[in-house]
C-alpha cells in the first residue's frame, strides 16, 4: 500500500487472497487517507440497497447481501475518493503545469480532490480559479467555434446512467457521434463478439447461476486483483462441490486460495478455500487453441461415440422391455435421451444453433501438436477439461480482458461461445456466460447511448423526444481519437472522467499532439496527467462523488449503474462533499450543453434539479429495458436488464445462436519464429484500478515499492543471458521504424509460461503501437506484443 521506496523488495508472498492481508491493506489506507472513522462508516453502505454502488469495479451487488459488500479493492477506492487531502488553490498556486509533468500520476492523485473549477492560465503556466459560469460560457464559445467532426467527447467507465444519457445527448445534439469511451479499451471485442454469436451484447449470466452451476470454466481474468468480491460467490459454489477451471497465463493468488475476511472460522484457523480444482497455464496468445483443443476432444468423441454405435449410458436401456408398459417406453426414452447429451447436446445444436457443421471441422482438422505448441498446453490436459466439462449438467463460463484485449480479441470470444454452445450452456440455470467488465458502469454507459456507432444508438427516437436531427455518420472509437489527435483532425478534447493519456497506447505521439488541441475540458474528482498536460484552452472542472451527498434543487438525489451481470442499481450519495463549490456531473453536463447549444427543447434545468426526470427521459427512450425506472431503482438486487439470449431466444441474422470459427489459431506476426522475441501481456496490481494507482504494493506477487518489473519464465531469463533482479529495457519488436522503449525495469522470475511476459498497465502503454489492435473491435492488443528484452545502463528505477 506503501508508496515507491528507495529498496524495492521482490519476496514470495505465501498468504491466500483475503485473510488478514486483505484487512491489513484496507486499514492502512483508511490511516493514510486520514478517514479511519467516516471511512468504516461508509463501507457499511458500500453496495447495500439505498447505499452507494462502489465507484471501482462493476460485479454483481446481491439482493441478499453479506454483513460487509465490500472488498479490498473497493474499500481502497472508496478512501481514495473521501480523502480529507485538497488539491486547493495554494497547491496550484505552487506548482506550473511543467513542473508536474514529470510527476508520477500516484503522486498527482494523491493531492487529493480537486475542489475549484479551474483554467490554465498561459502567462504563469498554472491553473487559476474560474468562475463555473464563466467557464460554461468560454467552453460553449470554443465549442461553436469548431465544427462538430473535429470535437471528441469521452467517457470514462464510472460516470452514471443518468450523466451519460446527458452526455450522449448532447455530443448528438451538438452534432457529434465521436464519443469514444473506456469500453473502447477494454471489452469492446465482446461488444461486437457476442451479438454476432448470441444476439445479445452483454454477458447473459446472473448471480443465481452461481447457485445453481457444477462446474465454472474461468478464462482469462484475475478475480483477485479485478473483482474480488466475486470471491464469495466462487467460494460458495467450491463449498457447494462445484469444480473451478481455470485457464490463465499466471497463477493468481485469487484463483487459487481464498479466505473470507467475514468468516470468523476462516480467519481464526487459517483455514483457505481451493478455488481452482485444475489449473492450466495458458501461453500468451494461446486461448483459441486451447478452447479448440478442449472442444476438439469433446467432438472426436462425440465422433468416437456414433461410429461405435454403442451405448455409454442406456446400454440396451434404451430399447424398451415391454413396448405396451407406458413406464418402460418412458424409461426408454429418458435414456435415448442421456445418450445423445453425453458428449454433446445434439437436440440443443439441432434446434438452437446455426454453423456446427464447419466448426466441427475446424476442429477435427486441427492437429494435436500444433494446439499444443500454441497453447503451451498438453493434449492430457486439454482432453482433461474436456472430460470435467461433458460430465458436468451446467457449465458456467467467466472471462475478462485477457480474451478481449488481443489483436484475436473478438474471435476468442466467439470460441469460448462456441465451447459453450456444444453442450448447450447458455440459457439454462446454472450455464450461461458471464462476461466481467471492470470500471463500475462502463457497460451501462453503452446501455444508454454513449457509442460512436450510429446503429447502436436510438437515434430516431431521440429525434422525436427532443426535436432535433441527429448525426447519422460514424463516429470514432478511442483508437480512432488518437489518430486523429495525431494528424491533427481532432481539436478538441472533452473527458467526463478518466485518465485517458495513461489508458491508451501510442502514448509518447499522443501526448506531443495532444499539446496542439484547441481545447481540453476535463471533468474530474481527483487532479491526473490527462491534466496537467493539455490544449492551448484548458479547463479542468471538479465533479461530486458517486459517494457525496448530491443535493439539487428537489433535496437529494440518487444516481443509477448498471453491473457486470445486467441489472440496474440505484446510488445514493453518503458523505459531504469535498467543497460547497463542486457540481455534479449531470449539472455540468447541463452547463455546457446550454452554453454551447443555446435554446433546446431539452429541459436542462429540469433534469439537473430532479434526476427522477432524467430516468423518465431514460425510460422514454428506451422504454422495454427500463419499464418502472424510478420504481424500481432501489430494489434490491437491481432490476435486470432484458436479454433473449437467456432465454434462449436468439436475435442474430440467422436467428439461431451461431458456430463461428476462428480463422486461424494465433494472430499472424512479424516475428514470428525469432527466438528473441517474448510475448508481453500488460498486469495490474492489487493496488491498483485501472489507471488509478493506491500505491506501490503488489501483495499477491511479491512486488514491494516498484512497479518497473517484468515477470519473466527462469528459462527464458537464462535463454537471453539476463539474471534475476537484473534492470533490463523493454523495446517492441513489431513497428520498428519507430522505436518504442521503456527503461529500467527489473526482472523477476515467476510462474509464467515460455515465451512469454508481463508487466504493469499503464507504465509499459508507451509500447503498443496505436496500429497493434482488434481489426473488428479496434481494442487495443494490451495482452499481447512482441517485445524485446535487453540488460540496459540504468538501474530499475520508478
Amino acid at each position: 500500500m506503501s508508496g515507491s521506496s528507495s529498496t524495492p523488495t521482490v519476496r514470495t508472498y505465501t498468504g491466500p487472497a483475503g485473510g488478514w492481508g486483505s484487512a491489513k491493506s484496507v486499514k492502512e489506507i483508511l490511516l493514510r487517507e486520514h478517514v479511519p472513522v467516516r471511512g468504516v462508516r461508509l463501507l457499511r453502505h458500500q453496495n447495500k440497497p439505498e447505499g452507494y454502488m462502489c465507484v471501482s469495479c462493476a460485479w454483481a451487488k446481491p439482493a441478499k447481501t453479506h454483513p460487509l459488500e465490500f472488498c479490498e479493492n473497493g474499500a481502497k477506492a472508496t478512501a481514495w475518493e473521501v480523502t480529507s487531502r485538497r488539491a486547493d488553490r495554494a497547491f496550484f498556486d505552487a506548482h506550473t503545469l511543467t513542473e508536474l509533468e514529470i510527476w508520477r500520476d500516484h503522486d498527482l492523485e494523491e493531492q487529493g480532490r480537486l475542489i475549484h473549477p479551474m483554467k490554465w492560465d498561459a502567462a504563469s503556466d498554472k491553473y487559476v480559479p474560474v468562475p463555473w459560469g464563466q467557464a460554461f460560457a468560454e467552453i460553449g464559445r470554443e465549442l461553436q467555434a469548431l465544427a462538430p467532426e473535429q470535437v471528441d467527447l469521452y467517457t470514462s467507465g464510472r460516470a452514471s446512467l443518468e450523466a451519460s444519457y446527458m452526455y450522449q445527448l448532447f455530443a448528438r445534439m451538438y452534432g457529434s457521434n465521436n464519443l469514444p469511451d473506456s469500453s473502447n479499451m477494454c471489452h469492446e471485442s465482446s461488444s461486437v463478439a457476442l451479438p454476432e454469436s448470441l444476439g445479445a451484447s452483454v454477458g447473459t449470466a446472473i448471480l443465481s447461476d452461481f447457485e445453481n452451476t457444477d462446474c465454472i470454466f474461468y478464462i482469462a481474468q484475475n478475480v483477485g486483483t479485478s473483482s474480488p468480491r466475486m470471491l464469495h460467490d466462487l467460494q460458495d459454489a467450491v463449498d457447494r462441490g462445484a469444480k473451478i477451471v481455470t485457464f490463465n497465463m499466471l497463477r493468481e493468488r485469487g484463483l487459487e486460495r481464498f479466505v473470507n475476511p467475514q468468516s470468523p472460522t476462516q480467519m481464526l484457523t487459517g483455514h483457505e478455500t481451493t478455488i481452482s480444482s485444475d489449473y492450466y497455464q495458458v501461453r500468451n496468445g494461446g486461448d483459441i487453441a486451447a478452447l479448440f483443443g478442449v472442444c476438439k476432444a469433446l467432438i472426436e468423441a462425440d465422433d468416437a461415440l456414433k461410429a461405435s454405435s454403442l451405448s455409454q449410458v442406456a446400454g440396451e436401456d434404451d430399447k424398451p422391455a415391454d413396448p405396451k408398459s407406458a413406464a418402460m417406453v418412458a424409461f426408454a426414452a429418458s435414456m435415448a435421451a442421456a445418450d445423445k447429451k453425453h458428449v454433446l447436446d445434439h437436440d440443443f445444436i439441432n434446434e438452437h444453433t446455426a454453423g456446427y457443421e464447419e466448426f466441427a471441422a475446424a476442429a477435427r482438422g486441427h492437429q494435436w501438436e500444433e494446439l499444443e505448441r500454441i497453447s503451451g498446453l498438453s493434449r492430457v490436459q486439454m482432453a482433461e477439461a474436456a472430460v470435467t466439462y461433458a460430465k458436468s449438467n451446467a457449465v458456467l463460463t467467466i472471462y475478462g480482458m485477457g480474451l478481449t484485449q488481443h489483436l484475436m480479441g473478438v474471435q476468442n470470444v466467439h470460441m469460448l461461445v462456441n465451447l459453450a454452445l456444444l453442450r448447450g450452456n447458455i440459457g439454462k440455470p446454472g450455464a450461461n456466460i458471464c462476461a466481467v467488465r471492470g470500471h463500475s458502469n462502463v457497460q451501462g454507459q453503452r446501455t444508454v447511448g454513449i457509442t460512436e456507432k450510429p446503429g447502436l444508438a436510438p437515434l430516431d427516437k431521440l429525434a422525436e423526444l427532443y426535436g432535433f436531427e441527429p448525426p447519422r455518420w460514424t463516429g470514432r472509437s478511442t483508437v480512432e481519437t488518437c489518430e486523429a489527435i495525431i494528424d491533427g483532425s481532432s481539436r478538441a478534447f472533452v473527458s467526463l472522467g478518466g485518465n485517458f493519456l495513461k489508458a491508451i497506447p501510442e502514448t509518447e505521439a499522443v501526448e506531443a499532439a495532444w499539446r496542439k488541441l484547441r481545447l481540453t475540458v476535463q471533468i474530474a474528482t481527483k487532479l491526473n496527467r490527462s491534466h496537467v498536460l493539455h490544449g492551448e484552452v484548458a479547463y479542468l472542472l471538479p465533479c461530486l462523488g458517486r459517494i457525496e451527498v448530491d443535493q439539487q434543487a428537489t433535496g437529494p438525489q440518487a444516481v443509477s449503474i448498471e453491473s457486470s451481470i445486467a441489472h440496474f442499481h440505484g446510488s445514493r450519495g453518503k458523505t459531504k462533499p469535498a467543497s460547497p463549490d463542486l457540481l455534479s456531473e449531470p449539472a455540468i453536463v447541463a452547463g455546457i450543453a446550454k452554453a454551447t447549444l443555446g435554446e433546446t427543447h431539452v429541459p436542462w434545468d429540469q433534469w439537473v434539479g430532479d434526476y427522477g426526470t432524467i430516468r423518465d427521459a431514460i425510460e422514454a427512450t428506451y422504454p422495454e429495458t427500463f419499464r418502472d425506472f424510478n420504481k424500481r431503482l432501489f430494489q434490491p438486487g437491481g432490476f435486470p436488464r432484458p436479454l433473449p439470449a437467456r432465454e434462449r431466444k436468439w436475435v442474430t441474422s440467422s436467428g439461431k445462436a451461431n458456430f463461428i470459427t476462428p480463422d486461424k489459431l494465433f494472430p499472424d506476426l512479424s516475428t514470428s519464429g525469432r527466438s528473441d522475441v517474448l510475448h508481453l501481456a500488460t498486469l495490474r496490481s492489487n493496488d491498483q484500478f485501472n489507471t488509478t494507482i493506491y500505491g506501490y504494493s503488489d501483495r499477491f506477487r511479491g512486488v514491494e515499492g516498484t512497479r518497473k518489473v517484468v515477470f519473466m519464465n527462469g528459462e527464458d531469463i537464462a535463454a537471453m543471458g539476463l539474471t534475476n533482479g537484473m534492470s533490463v529495457d523493454l523495446t517492441t519488436a513489431i513497428e520498428e521504424e519507430r522505436v518504442r522503449t521503456v527503461t529500467g525495469f527489473r526482472v523477476v522470475e515467476y510462474n509464467i509460461p515460455r515465451s512469454s511476459c508481463g508487466a504493469y498497465f499503464p507504465e509499459t502503454n508507451p509500447l503498443f503501437p496505436l496500429g497493434h489492435h482488434d481489426i473488428q473491435s479496434k481494442t487495443p492488443s494490451y495482452k499481447l506484443l512482441p517485445i524485446l528484452i535487453t540488460p540496459s545502463s540504468e538501474l530499475p528505477h520508478d
